[in-house]
C-alpha cells in the first residue's frame, strides 16, 4: 500500500494518509475528489498541511481520526486514560493498512505505553461512513480508560450547526447556531439514548436546508451514555466527533483486554439534509436484517383501554380493527401479575389469572382468527418495588453503594449484566414467546438510569447497555420470526445500534398530529419511514389536549410505519369508514412510502411544509399547514425529487376526508389534476389551497 487510502461513494470522498511518521491523518472528508491516481492523491494530502505561524508549535498539527495530545493537538483528545497517572499521553506510530473494497483497517501501536489501536473505517455505497476504534492493553498492568472517540475534520465553510434536543412528547426538536471558536458539546447521561440527546450533529454552509448547501453529519450509534461534539480552534482546525461517555472506573482494561468504541456514523451531502437522509436511509435499507416489506398496519390498544383489560371489550376492538384493515393487534401494558396501574407488577412477567383466567390464548386465537397478527407490550429492564420479583430479589437492581436510586415512574432498573437477572428475564420472555403465538414485542424502557451502580461497586451503564443488546440478540436467535419495537417512554432509545436488533422505533408517546409532524420530520432525517412508528390517535390528544381532524391525523401518520392508537369501537361509523379507506390507501402506497426516496422542500413560510417520498414511477407528497401564515395566499408548493425530464400527473387525494380550506375558489388545477415536467414541479411548483392551521393536502404523482 502507498499509505494513502481514498474511499469514494455517493458523491463523497474520504482521504486517509497513513504514510507516517505519526498517526493516520484525514486530509479530506467532503465532496468527491474523483478518480485520482497516486500522484494526485499525494498532492492533495501534501497540500492539506497548513502553514506554520509564529508564536506556536514549530510544525503543523496533524488532524486525525484520533486527536492526540502527544501530537501537539490542543483540542478534545480522542483517547483519555492512564495507568494510575502514567501512560496518559500515548503516541501511536504509523499504522499498517489493510483494505478490502470500501473497508479499511488501520493498526498502530505505542509499545512504550503498552497500547495497540485498531481503527475500522467503512464507506457504504449509499455514502454512510462508519468508523470505530478498538484499543487493546498490551502492557503488564491495568489501564483505566476514560474515553475513546472518533473525530473527523471540517472545512472552514462549515460554519453553522444544527442539532436536536427534546423531552418526553417533544423529541428531536431542532436548534441552530454558528460554529464559533470553542466547542459545542452534547452529552447524554440518561443511561439510554435519551429524550434530550441529539440524534445527529450537523455542520454546514450557512443557511443550509433540506435541498441546498453542504452538510457534514455525525451520529453515535450507541444506546447508553454518549457524547457528540463540534469544535473550532483559532489554529483553523474544525471537526465533528463523538463516542461513548464513560463513568469513572467503568472501563479498566486488564492486560490483553480490548475496548471497542461505538460506531461513529457520518455522512457528507453537497445538496442539503436530504442528501444526509439518502446516506443513512440507504445504509439501513441495505442491511441483511432490515425488516421485510410490506410493514403491517398496527393497532395498539393503549389509548383505547389503558389498564382496563377485559376479554370481551378487547375482542370487540379486535373485530373493529380487522374490519378497518389492521394487520397486527398489540396488547399493551396491564396483562401481567398485579398490574392494575403503573405502580406495581413490573418484573412479574406471568399472565395475571385474575384478569386472564384462561391466559392470553382466547384473545390471541380471536385476533389471529380474524386474520391479524398478535403483539405484546413488555418492559423487561425495569421492576416496581411493589412486585414479587423485587420482594424476592432486592439485590437485583442497579444501585450505587447499596442505596436505592431515586424512583422514576415508581420504577427501578434491573441489573441485566448480573447473570441470574439475565437468565431470569430470558427465561420468562422465552416462555411467553414459546407458549403463545406472538409475532411482535413492544419493548419499552420507561425511565432514565441515574446513580446506576452494580453490586461490585462499579458503574453499570455500559454493562447494562451491552447486556440489553445480548438479551435482544438471544431472543431474536431463539425466535427469529418475532419483530421488536424499540420504545423508551416514547422516543428515548432511537439510535442505529438499537436498530441492529429491533425492527422499528416508537418516535414519541405523543400522537398529537401537529407535534408529530415535527417529531417525524426530524427523526426521518436519519431513519426511513418504515422504521418510524406513526399512529392515528383519537380526536383529542391525551398528551396535549388538542382536537384535530381525522384527515390531518391520518395524513400525518401515513408517512411512517402506519398504525392506530384509538378505540375504534367508540368512533363514529363515518370515522371507521374513513380509517378503513386510509389504511387501504396506505397499502396501495406502501411500496413507495417504505422504499422510496424521502424528500423535503425548502420554503420561505415556516407555517407550512412540503415533504414526500419518491419512487421510480410515482410519488406521494403532503402539503402541511402547521399554523397561520403571514400571507393570505400561500407560496406555491415545490415538489422535489422527480425526474426533471419526465412528465408527471399530479392529483389531490383525500383518503380520510378533505382538509378544511378558507377560500372563494380553489386553485384551478385541484379539481382535475395537472400534468407537468418534473423540472417545472421542482422549480415553479403548484399553487396551494388556503388551508386553516393543522390541515394537510395529499398529492399523488404518477409518471406519464
Amino acid at each position: 500500500m502507498t499509505g494513502l487510502v481514498h474511499l469514494r461513494a455517493a458523491g463523497a470522498s474520504l482521504l486517509l494518509d497513513a504514510r507516517g511518521p505519526g498517526p493516520v491523518t484525514v486530509p479530506h472528508w467532503g465532496p468527491d475528489l474523483g478518480d485520482l491516481d497516486a500522484a494526485a492523491l499525494a498532492a492533495v494530502a501534501d497540500g492539506a498541511g497548513p502553514a506554520v505561524p509564529r508564536g506556536g508549535q514549530d510544525q503543523p498539527v496533524a488532524v486525525g481520526l484520533l486527536p492526540a495530545y502527544a501530537g501537539g493537538d490542543p483540542g478534545r483528545p480522542g483517547l483519555l486514560g492512564s495507568r494510575g497517572g502514567r501512560d496518559f499521553s500515548p503516541l501511536f506510530g504509523p499504522p499498517s493498512v489493510t483494505r478490502d473494497g470500501d473497508t479499511v483497517v488501520l493498526r498502530a501501536a505505542d509499545p512504550g505505553a503498552g497500547l495497540e489501536l485498531r481503527t475500522e473505517v467503512g464507506l457504504a455505497p449509499a455514502g454512510l461512513l462508519r468508523i470505530r476504534h478498538v484499543l487493546t492493553n498490551t502492557g503488564t498492568g491495568p489501564y483505566g480508560l476514560e474515553g475513546l472517540r472518533v473525530a473527523l475534520p471540517l472545512p472552514a465553510r462549515a460554519a453553522e450547526l444544527l442539532d436536536f434536543t427534546g423531552r418526553w412528547c417533544r423529541e428531536r426538536a431542532p436548534q441552530r447556531h454558528p460554529l464559533a471558536m470553542g466547542g459545542w458539546v452534547r452529552e447524554s447521561r440518561a443511561g439510554r439514548t435519551g429524550h434530550d440527546a441529539t440524534i445527529g450533529l450537523c455542520a454546514g454552509t450557512p443557511g443550509f436546508g433540506f435541498r441546498s448547501g453542504e452538510v457534514w453529519t455525525v451520529h453515535v450509534a450507541w444506546s447508553g451514555d454518549h457524547v457528540t461534539y463540534a469544535e473550532r480552534s483559532p489554529r483553523g482546525v474544525a471537526r465533528l466527533g463523538g463516542g461513548e461517555l464513560l463513568h469513572p472506573g467503568e472501563v479498566i482494561l486488564a492486560p490483553g483486554e480490548s475496548y471497542a468504541s461505538p460506531w461513529l456514523c457520518a455522512a457528507y451531502s453537497a445538496a442539503g439534509l436530504d442528501g444526509i437522509s439518502a446516506a443513512f436511509h440507504g445504509w439501513l435499507r441495505a442491511r441483511p436484517g432490515h425488516p421485510p416489506a410490506p410493514r403491517p398496519a398496527t393497532l395498539n390498544v393503549w389509548e383505547a383501554v389503558y389498564f382496563d383489560h377485559d376479554l370481551d371489550r378487547l375482542r370487540g376492538l379486535a373485530d373493529a380493527a380487522a374490519r378497518a384493515g389492521v394487520e397486527r393487534f398489540v396488547l399493551d401494558d396491564g396483562w401481567f401479575l398485579g398490574r392494575r396501574d403503573d405502580t406495581a407488577g413490573l418484573g412479574d412477567w406471568t399472565v395475571d389469572p385474575a384478569v386472564w383466567p384462561a391466559g392470553l390464548g382466547p384473545l390471541i386465537d380471536h385476533v389471529t382468527g380474524s386474520g391479524m397478527r398478535f403483539g405484546l407490550w413488555v418492559e423487561p429492564e425495569m421492576v416496581n418495588p411493589d412486585s414479587e420479583l423485587f420482594r424476592a430479589h432486592p439485590d437485583w437492581v442497579l444501585a450505587a453503594d447499596g442505596r436505592l436510586p431515586v424512583l422514576a415512574r415508581d420504577q427501578l432498573v434491573l441489573d441485566l449484566a448480573h447473570p441470574p437477572v439475565f437468565d431470569h428475564l430470558l427465561g420468562r420472555l422465552d416462555a411467553l414467546l414459546t407458549e403463545y403465538d406472538i409475532d411482535y414485542l413492544k419493548w419499552d424502557h420507561n425511565r432514565d438510569l441515574v446513580d446506576a451502580g452494580r453490586a461490585s461497586g462499579r458503574p453499570g451503564v455500559r454493562t447494562q447497555t451491552l447486556a440489553a443488546y445480548r438479551l435482544l440478540d438471544e431472543l431474536r436467535a431463539r425466535h427469529p420470526g418475532v419483530e421488536i419495537e424499540s420504545c423508551a417512554s416514547g422516543g428515548a432509545r432511537v439510535d442505529l445500534e438499537i436498530l441492529q436488533r429491533t425492527d422499528r422505533v416508537w418516535a414519541s408517546d405523543c400522537n398529537d398530529a401537529l407535534e408529530r409532524q415535527s417529531i417525524q420530520r426530524w427523526t426521518g432525517v436519519f431513519l426511513p419511514p418504515e422504521l418510524i412508528g406513526a399512529h392515528v390517535g383519537p380526536p383529542r390528544s391525551h398528551t396535549t389536549g388538542r382536537t384535530q381532524s381525522l384527515s390531518f391525523r391520518a395524513a400525518t401518520a401515513l408517512f411512517g410505519h402506519q398504525g392506530i392508537e384509538w378505540d375504534l369501537t367508540a368512533a363514529s361509523a363515518a370515522d371507521r369508514e374513513a380509517v378503513a379507506a386510509w389504511l387501504a390507501f396506505a397499502r396501495e402506497w406502501r411500496d413507495v412510502l417504505h422504499g422510496g426516496t424521502v424528500v423535503r422542500a425548502d420554503r420561505a413560510d415556516p407555517a407550512s411544509w412540503v415533504h414526500g417520498v419518491v419512487g421510480a414511477d410515482r410519488a406521494l407528497y403532503a402539503y402541511v399547514q402547521l399554523g397561520s401564515s403571514a400571507t393570505v395566499v400561500p407560496e406555491p408548493a415545490l415538489l422535489p425529487g422527480l425526474d426533471p425530464d419526465r412528465a408527471w400527473r399530479v392529483a389531490a387525494a383525500y383518503p380520510a376526508g378533505e382538509p378544511v380550506a378558507v377560500q372563494l375558489t380553489p386553485p384551478a388545477w385541484l379539481a382535475a389534476g395537472v400534468t407537468l415536467p418534473g423540472r417545472v414541479l421542482a422549480t415553479v411548483g403548484l399553487p396551494m389551497p388556503v388551508l386553516v392551521p393543522e390541515q394537510a393536502l395529499l398529492l399523488t404523482v404518477h409518471a406519464v
